[in-house]
């Protein structure tokens, strides 16, 4: 089984009731951010990143996600048809066309600016002591972003919950324990959990900008960030 990620799974099957009347007659991925759509913005940063498989789910409005990747022969769209499976069952669901060994996930709400995110983790990636390696980034880096954090690292980068950094949504996650939750839908939570307990799961920080685009301020605040106006 291979130890180096080389297929990613791009989620982009939820309804984005944050955002409003953007999402009314579009799914959340296609919503622009400096003329290009969401889900662009995340495909640009596998370009450059030794990837053999690009996997997209979808559930709402469907048919536009097709439309949009139809010229895109790299990439698989995996449909979630009766329900959606959340980011967990959505990886497990789509395991047949991502193959076996560590993946990277990646939410398809957010634009970067500074080092290509998916690179930065993978020059970080431990097999031999890692299940998970998630990027976060430091509340002063995090563009659009409320709360109080989602994890702390400790000196070796070993991450717990609690108030510290923000989970990006980015990571590299071995998928071999999906087979032990049952349910069809979950959060990816569940699993973490799991490698939580067996103490291998990791954190990198994020030296560059991360906003989080989930709503029509994002938008906004995304645009300002990729335009040099609130860096």
């Amino acid at each position: 089984m291979r130890d180096q990620p080389d297929a990613i799974m791009l989620f982009a099957a939820g309804f984005g009731t944050r955002m409003g009347a953007l999402t009314k007659d579009r799914p959340k991925p296609l919503v622009p951010v400096n003329g290009r759509a969401l889900l662009d913005h995340a495909l640009d940063l596998t370009e450059n990143v030794p990837l053999s498989r690009k996997v997209v789910n979808c559930h709402y409005f469907p048919d536009q996600i097709k439309a949009h990747l139809a010229n895109r022969n790299d990439t698989t769209i995996v449909f979630e048809k009766d329900e959606i499976l959340e980011t967990g069952g959505g990886l497990k669901n789509a395991l047949p066309q991502l193959g076996e060994g560590p993946v990277f996930t990646s939410n398809t709400d957010a634009v970067w600016l500074g080092p290509n995110p998916l690179s930065a983790l993978l020059n970080a990636w431990e097999p031999a002591k890692m299940d998970a390696l998630l990027l976060c980034v430091p509340k002063a880096n995090a563009i659009g972003h409320k709360g109080n954090g989602d994890f702390v690292l400790d000196t070796d980068h070993r991450i717990t919950y609690g108030p510290g950094d923000i989970y990006t949504g980015i990571q590299i996650i071995r998928t071999e324990r999906l087979c032990e939750i049952e349910e069809s839908s979950f959060s990816l939570k569940v699993l973490w959990e799991k490698l939580l307990f067996s103490n291998r799961m990791f954190g990198l920080k994020y030296t560059g900008k991360w906003c989080d685009v989930g709503t029509p301020e994002g938008v906004t605040l995304a645009e300002d960030m990729l335009n040099g106006n609130n860096v």
